[in-house]
This record gives C-alpha cells, structure tokens and sequence, in this order.
C-alpha cells in the first residue's frame, strides 16, 4: 500500500550519477567566475549585476523595526545537539523579527537598514556552506562578493518612524502613487486596528529576503512581521539572550546533529518534525510579543532589545489587530504555516487565515487539518514539477486535495499558479539580481510585474479576511483544474486548457488576468464545460 501524504516516510536515496564525479569541478568553475566577479566589482564600482531595491508603492510610508526579545524562561522544544560542538540547537532563548508597517511620512535622512545585515561574513558563511564549498578561501570569498554585489544597498523603509494614522478604507484602492496619510483621514474602521501578518521564511533565507513583498503589505495598510527562524534554515543568524553573550548559528542539516544518549541516529521525518516544532515555536512567541505591544507594552521591549530600535513602540497601544492574525510562508515557511492551523485558531495562534507560497516538497509532510480560509500560490516551475512523487502522490494533487476538502468543510479557499514565475519570484533576489535569476531559475515574467501580481491577489484575500468580500481573482472559476503547462507561457491562445472561445472572450472583455494566473481550486467552482 502507497504512504498517504500524513504518513511518514523516508527519503529515498537517490540513484547513483556518474554527474557526481564532475561536481568538484563544477564547484570550482563556480569559484573561478565568483573570483572574476569580485575582482570586476573591485575595480569599477558600480556592481554588473544588482540593482537597488525599488521603492514601495502603496498609499502609505513604510517603517521597519528590528526586534529581538527575550523568551521567559527559555525552554527546550527538541533535544537535539550538535555533534561538533554538544550545543543544543532546538533551545528557544529569543525571537527574532523585523517588523514592517504602514508609517507616517519619515524625514529624508530617515536611518535604512541595510538588506545584509552585519556581520556579512555571516552570512556569507551560510551560504557557502549551503554550497558546500565552506573553508578559509571560500567563506572570505563569499563575504567580499556579497559585499560587492549588495554590501551597500539597503531596505528603503524608514527605521523606527511612529505608526502612521489610517487611512480610509477609500484610500487603500490598488495604485501606484504614493498618497499621505494625515490626521484628517481617521476611518470609521480605525478601532479595528491593523491587521496582523506573519510571514513565515524557506530554507536558506532570511528575514531580510521578502523585504519588498513585506513593505508593498505595509505601504497598503498591513503590519507584516518577518520572522527570522534559529531552527538551522537561516543561513547565519546571532542569538543575543539576555545576561549571556551572543552566539551564532549557521546553516545545519540532519548530518550534523544527535540525540544525546542514543544508540540510533536522528531519521529525516524526526528532524522536520523537530525544526517545525521550534518554527511554531518562535511564531508562538511572535504572537506574545504582539499582544504585549498592542497592550502598551512597548517600553518593555525597547529596553530588552539588543538593536535599541522600538522607541516609537509606546504610540501603538490598541491599534493593532491582534484578535485575528494572518499566517503566512514560502516554501519551508508555506510548510510551516501550514502546521500552525492544526486544530486553530487558539489563542496561541490566533490566525483566521493562511497565505501560502510554493508550499515545501522536502520538508515534510503538509498538513491538512485546516479550518479557516486558504490562499495558496504556486509558482509556475513549482507547479510543473508538480507531478515528482510526494510521500507516494504527486504533489500538486496533494495540495490540491487540501483547498478542495478546506472549501467543503465551508472554509473559502483557492488554489492557483502564478504564471511566468519561479520559486525565487516573491523574494527579493529577482529585483536585486533580475537577469541572473531569470537565467538559472527559467522564470520569464517581469520581475517587477511578478512581484506586483503576488501582492495584488494578497491585498484581495486580506480583504476578504477583514470582511470587505471578494474581489479580484477570488471572483473567477476555476478554468484549469490541472495544471496547463502549454497555457503557462500566458500568451492568450484561442482554447488553451480546453476551454475553447475563452481567450477570445478575454481580448473582448479588456481582461488580463489570464496572462499570469491559472485558477485550480476556486470557491465559485469550475468553470462550466463548453
């Protein structure tokens, strides 16, 4: 009998490749160009490649805080440790987040953080230990690329700048123009609060990776806490506990931990249960923090927080939307996002809706005990490979069977892909990097248009969550209840999908929405059979 996609089962090793005996000198190839790299961004001093992250467009300023804060009493969720060094890797001693929110308009010498943070060495550690490739010569390298390539470019937030006033529900129209909130512009709706979003990263990333998707939320009325996970997925992070001195944790895989007092080593299914467990652990936290900052105690947390950023925090008293949070993830954090709906909202995990990205393939099983509404995106690579093998299914029908038997159980729920794109598209590399990441990842959309489509179809199910109906793509059937890889491309062609005369109707209506999106699972239903 085939596993079913709740059972746990282990990976299978992979066929062995005569490729395998090419990748030392296919990593070193990757060496000799990254050298040529930092020698050319050594010379001139614009970078090739990057370019700076755009500004945000929506009707609001965006701010951004660094928090991290202490967990009372610290507790252990895993006993897990690393082999090296015996350090205990699942220990939960502080959360780490930043915070993006819609802010009044800042003065131009407004401080920006910088979208590596320091230590870049950090970092750079990370990702060359990602790549296999860490050692003296490697790690140095990696940190004078990255400072190359983006050492100097920054997160075009302002650090710190009080909460802005609301403005009318009228005012928070899709657009491109940034408009100023004043005092004049109070709404009926302002003692609901902002709403409360977070965001939950993938593997080897980081808080700082969905900058611009975080600040397009807060420059349309949403506070969006990016978190910063400590379960070994970040590439380098530091930990700072109170009275005790900071310590860092790099990437880790399942190779490099034990349990203590074991004769058996650690299986794969028990390391993701152990890193989704510290996950919903930090989210947890999170939502704590929150509530302490809506109840006024804002204070607190300024004098606990080793980036002494939160001096603005005292003015957010009441004016957030704590009640009812929106969870939300990408890829391993889509994953993880998911686990926190098990048997929810509770008052741990108070959200009452889900927005999910590219939801994992390795990273364990996804969980369908789901009661609130559910919006998931999958890119277009991800949903071409959608049919690899996912604990005896394919994946995409997995995810698929999950929004259907969510809508039945009378919880709105869509499932669509996101055409052009690829799985890096909602994060930030596109923008810094759009011809490399179009070049190694096959995506062909507009990075730009790419990331304004996922925040577009965002704002219309957070609508929908906060009571104002469905607009947008939620009102639309669902055309394509497989994924139509000959329809991907968005090109308009007469009877694409086996819906013959649809494109037609499209060009008449003045619609484009067909050009980026493939509707799966839809709350109206599928469209009927010419």
């Amino acid at each position: 009998m085939k596993p079913t996609v709740n059972e746990q089962s282990r990976d299978k090793p992979l066929p062995t490749s005569r490729l395998r005996y090419f990748f030392p000198i296919i990593r070193l190839i990757g060496v000799f160009f990254a050298s040529l790299y930092a020698l050319y961004t050594y010379v001139f001093p614009k970078p090739l490649l990057a370019r700076p992250l755009p500004q945000h467009t929506g009707p609001y300023a965006v701010g951004a805080i660094d928090i991290e804060a202490p967990v009372s009493p610290p507790r252990t969720i895993h006993e897990a440790r690393l082999k090296a060094s015996g350090e205990n890797v699942f220990e939960l001693e502080t959360v780490l987040f930043t915070l993006y929110y819609p802010a009044s308009p800042p003065s131009p010498d407004a401080k920006r953080h910088t979208w590596v943070p320091e230590p870049v060495s950090l970092r750079a550690q990370g990702y060359a230990k990602a790549a296999h490739l860490s050692n003296w010569f490697t790690n140095t390298l990696f940190t004078k690329v990255i400072n190359a390539i983006v050492g100097d470019i920054t997160i075009p937030a302002a650090v710190d700048v009080p909460l802005a006033t609301p403005l009318p529900r009228s005012q928070l129209a899709e657009g491109d123009e940034q408009q100023v909130p004043t005092k004049e512009n109070t709404p009926n709706d302002q003692d609901r609060g902002f709403p409360v979003i977070i965001f939950s990263h993938g593997t080897v990333s980081a808080r700082t990776d969905y900058s611009h998707f975080a600040g397009e939320l807060a420059a349309r009325g949403h506070v969006v806490v990016m978190l910063e996970h400590r379960d070994g997925s970040s590439p380098g992070t530091i930990i700072r506990p109170p009275n005790r001195p900071p310590r860092t944790r790099l990437l880790f895989d399942i190779s490099e931990v034990e349990l203590p007092n074991s004769p058996h080593p650690l299986t794969l299914e028990e390391f993701h249960t152990a890193q989704l467990a510290f996950r919903e652990a930090e989210i947890s936290e999170a939502v704590r923090i929150l509530n302490l900052i809506n109840t006024g105690h804002g204070p607190e947390l300024l004098s606990t927080n080793p980036f002494t950023e939160g001096a603005t925090l005292s003015d957010w008293t009441s004016r957030l939307n704590t009640n009812s949070m929106i969870i939300a993830g990408h890829s391993y954090g889509a994953t993880t996002a998911l686990q926190t709906l098990r048997n929810g909202p509770s008052p741990a995990l108070p959200f009452h809706g889900a927005f999910i990205l590219d939801p994992g393939k390795q990273s364990g099983p996804l969980n369908s005990d789901v009661h609130v509404p559910l919006l998931i995106i999958h890119s277009n690579t991800w949903s071409r490979k959608g049919r690899s093998l996912f604990y005896g299914r394919a994946h995409f029908d997995t995810v698929k069977d999950i929004v259907t038997a969510n809508n039945a159980r009378g919880n709105a729920s869509w499932f669509m892909t996101s055409l052009g794109t690829s799985h890096p598209s909602v994060t930030d590399a596109p923008l810094l990097e759009p011809w490399l990441l179009s070049f190694t990842t096959g995506a062909t959309i507009d990075v730009y248009q790419g990331l304004r489509q996922y925040v577009h179809v965002a704002e219309d199910f957070f609508g929908f969550l906060a009571g104002e109906g469905m607009r947008g793509l939620l009102v639309e059937k669902a055309e394509f209840p497989e994924f139509d890889e000959g329809a991907a491309l968005g090109l308009g062609k007469p009877g694409q999908g086996g819906k013959k005369g649809v494109w037609e109707r499209v060009k008449m209506a003045g619609e484009d929405w067909r050009r980026y999106w493939q509707i799966h699972v839809s709350v109206v239903g599928n469209a009927e059979k010419e």
